[in-house]
């Protein structure tokens, strides 16, 4: 059964040090995929932007400094925990966006409540799955 946990928080999409403006971010937890985290950028302008990465990052992020490439999360202040910082990276391009925990860590129990911390793998046959978009890649390559 598919369910699903969503949350609309704002954050500063902070440009340079003198310019930042505040965004709305949709963040989302879905069951299909219970290992990611998705989050929903809308800024002024643009078409809104997805990223999905791992919510453990999240979670481990909100405390101390977590993650290697393309997604960093870390807490603006370790000591007071009231902010985080989330860089996200394509290449030479960087956005970063800073958001107040409290809602982060509420989004983050909610899903917690839907899918406890290290029970993702209970919720899918991931190798089953695998197996099914491997054959879908390979029929595709085939037909064209």
């Amino acid at each position: 059964m598919r369910e699903s946990v969503q949350a609309e928080v704002m954050m500063s999409f902070l440009v340079s040090e003198e310019l930042s403006f505040r965004i709305p971010v949709e963040l989302r937890y879905d069951t299909c995929d219970p290992y990611a985290v998705r989050l929903t950028f809308h800024l002024p302008g643009d078409a809104p932007v997805t990223w999905a990465f791992g919510r453990e990052l999240l979670v481990d992020g909100v405390g101390r400094p977590c993650g290697e490439g393309d997604v960093r999360v870390a807490p603006v202040d370790p000591d007071t925990l009231g902010e985080v910082l989330i860089r996200l990276q394509v290449g030479s391009d960087r956005a970063l966006f800073r958001s107040s925990t409290a809602p982060l860590v509420a989004f983050l129990d909610r899903t917690d409540k839907l899918v406890p911390l290290g029970q993702e793998g209970a919720l899918a046959d991931f190798d089953a799955h695998l197996d099914d978009a491997l054959d879908r890649i390979l029929a595709e390559q085939s037909a064209g």
